[in-house]
């Protein structure tokens, strides 16, 4: 088994969606153009990645940062072997990310009311109920649903989450036709002990739906949770290049794992991702060169060992 920047040939394979295009960029104060974002993404793409969360069809007023996501959707839907995924929380929502030609959608379902009803303007139960009208919308159409529960470790406003509350959750999602349910560390509070149990009672309840996870590194834990989440079988996660992120109606929630930094630990953990470490580490330094700030991820500075 031979060894290159984009993980060792032949190796296992960890599946990497990059959320920077979507949640990398919705908390920061410099909002990026149409044209800067379609380049983020095609320069992702040409990294290796195949799984992008390229927009977000909210409402512009309250999230500015993606405006205009039927225009980056014109730009890049139709690559070959790429799949983009178009964030919805309604109806309205969905409607506008079936009619921009999106390849996934992904409906986001905080674990608790608290969240629910400052982020999305309703309870859990109904979000749920949503969440069934959404898939109902989406038979015949071959888009396929997936729906992150956020504020699975932790509430920045109900505090500690039990997991019988994300365990309900997830067996709700698992009445309706989405064929993967990923868990989000929104705030970055979980720890990898938590990781593994939450993992282990949601994969009981899951119907055999594809496991995936969503860390934020607020607190220095998101990489021992992405590395606990692979030792328990999970074989897709969430990362952000350059490791920008957070969500705007959650106080403190700063850092998505950076892609670069998550290449490094599974590449030399012997797991393959098929995305250039190199090239996301420049492409991070890009983001922040249009963000105007230093970007959290450390490789960045560090570099790559062996050099």
């Amino acid at each position: 088994m031979t060894a290159d920047d984009r993980g060792p040939e032949g190796a296992e394979q960890v599946e990497i969606v990059e959320v920077g295009p979507r949640d990398g960029l919705q908390n920061e104060a410099t909002v990026l153009s149409v044209g800067e974002r379609v380049e983020l993404i095609g320069r992702a793409v040409a990294a290796g990645v195949r799984r992008i969360e390229a927009v977000s069809f909210v409402n512009p007023r309250r999230v500015p940062q993606m405006t205009g996501a039927e225009d980056v959707m014109s730009e890049v839907r139709g690559e070959p072997g790429v799949s983009f995924i178009g964030l919805a929380l309604n109806r309205r929502g969905l409607d506008r990310a079936l009619a921009a030609g999106v390849s996934e959608v992904n409906v986001a379902v905080p674990a608790t009311d608290g969240f629910c009803t400052r982020n999305q303007g309703c309870t859990v139960d109904e979000m749920l109920d949503s969440v069934a009208e959404m898939d109902r919308e989406l038979a015949g159409t071959g888009v396929p649903l997936s729906v992150t529960v956020s504020t699975a470790f932790g509430c920045p406003f109900d505090g500690e989450v039990a997991p019988e509350r994300v365990v309900e959750v997830v067996r709700r999602i698992a009445d309706t036709g989405a064929v993967e349910v990923a868990l989000a560390d929104t705030i970055g509070v979980g720890v990898p002990a938590q990781v593994r149990d939450l993992l282990r009672r949601t994969a009981e309840v899951a119907g055999g739906r594809t496991l995936r996870c969503h860390f934020h590194n607020t607190r220095n834990t998101g990489y021992a949770n992405a590395l606990a989440a692979v030792e328990e079988g999970v074989r897709v996660l969430d990362s952000s290049l350059g490791g920008f992120g957070g969500c705007p109606f959650a106080p403190a929630a700063t850092g998505n794992i950076a892609t670069e930094d998550l290449l490094y630990m599974l590449h030399r953990s012997g797991l393959r991702t098929g995305v250039s470490l190199a090239d996301a580490a420049a492409l991070g330094d890009w983001m922040g060169e249009r963000l105007g700030k230093q970007p959290p991820a450390y490789l960045g500075r560090a570099g790559a060992f062996p050099a």
